[in-house]
């Protein structure tokens, strides 16, 4: 079976507009996916990127553009200055962390639940209650995560590790073997790839 390896933040906006095109991918190839949340802030600087706050403003003018635009073209809700933006996202990062680690529960529900509680929903997800309820909302015992949470901090820094060793320097990325696709507009070629055609 092939798998996707699939590095994303659970804060990323991009993320949140990949919704679960990955999973149809997937589900389309009989690939299984890995999730690997990773701290996208601190990935930046070492793979030649800058944080959002450091970026030239014609960066960050085009970046609200286009979210615009992809929000407008996937019908998904999108609020371009959310209350809780930047947030802390090693909370949520253990979370899915340690749920990936229990199993029996919904793991892609929950990825994705974490970016759209920050992009559509005004939630901080920061919040350990905030964390509790998404958890618990997507079949995970919110007792057994927060046990879980110490461990998945290690796994947290171990991701960034690989990320950066295995060409990764953006959100959302997805590698196979050694073929890389960054970007949930990439969707396609990722698709293209597993079919063959690329």
């Amino acid at each position: 079976m092939v798998q996707i390896d699939y590095f994303f933040a659970t804060i990323s906006p991009f993320v949140y507009l990949s919704g679960d095109r990955l999973e149809q991918v997937a589900a389309r190839h009989g690939a299984s996916v890995r999730y690997v949340p990773i701290n996208a802030p601190a990935l930046f600087p070492r793979t030649g990127g800058q944080i959002l706050a450091e970026r030239h403003d014609s960066r960050k003018s085009y970046r609200l553009q286009e979210l615009r635009r992809w929000s407008a073209r996937l019908g998904k809700p999108l609020d371009l200055a959310p209350p809780f933006f930047p947030v802390n996202p090693a909370p949520s990062s253990y979370a899915v962390i340690t749920a990936a680690r229990l199993g029996g529960g919904d793991l892609a529900g929950l990825v994705q639940a974490f970016p759209r509680a920050v992009w559509a929903e005004g939630q901080n997800i920061a919040d350990e209650g905030v964390v509790q309820a998404i958890v618990a909302k997507y079949g995970f015992d919110p007792k057994d995560i927060d046990r879980g949470m110490f461990s998945a901090a290690e796994t947290y820094t171990d991701n960034l590790e690989e990320a950066v060793a295995r060409g990764v320097f953006g959100v959302p990325f997805y590698v196979v073997g050694e073929e890389r696709f960054w970007g949930q507009d990439r969707l396609e070629d990722l698709d293209l790839y597993l079919a063959g055609k690329l």
